[in-house]
């Protein structure tokens, strides 16, 4: 085999191992859907129905770099955390049983609280109210 040949076959295999551990690793992902609306007045509107789907969602405000988190309660009410992790200003990522920061592997329950470091702080919560089939998340 030419040297040519060879290395056109070996780039081709690199690259297809490569596509194949990349998907592997899109497969760990967060398969929750993420729920686009834009900031009113320093509050974000999420519809109550969202949650005919499932007891958390991601929301994802415009103007906003930090998702949040928004769970609904076994006693009705909602409980809305800013995805940023407090040691290290990432974006959390979501797991089967919270939050991980994708930098330094700290982690934090649904309740926001730190189950490992290095981060100290629990995440930031906002005030909810539901208002006319509506949750508000008030951000400031």
């Amino acid at each position: 085999m030419e040297r040519r040949d060879f290395l056109k076959q070996t780039c081709s295999l690199c690259m297809i191992a490569g596509a194949g551990i990349a998907l592997g690793s899109l497969a760990s992902c967060s398969t929750l859907p993420v729920y686009q609306t834009a900031i009113n007045n320093q509050q974000v509107i999420v519809p109550v129905s969202l949650f005919d789907k499932g007891n958390l969602q991601i929301i994802q405000p415009k103007n906003l770099y930090y998702n949040i988190a928004l769970k609904k309660e076994s006693d009705g009410n909602y409980t809305a955390l800013l995805l940023r992790c407090t040691h290290a200003d990432n974006q959390l990522q979501t797991t089967g049983n919270g939050f991980k920061c994708s930098l330094h592997g700290s982690t934090f329950d649904q309740e926001g609280q730190v189950t490992m470091g290095p981060a100290e702080k629990p995440l930031h919560k906002y005030p909810t109210e539901i208002n006319n089939g509506q949750i508000i998340i008030h951000l400031s």
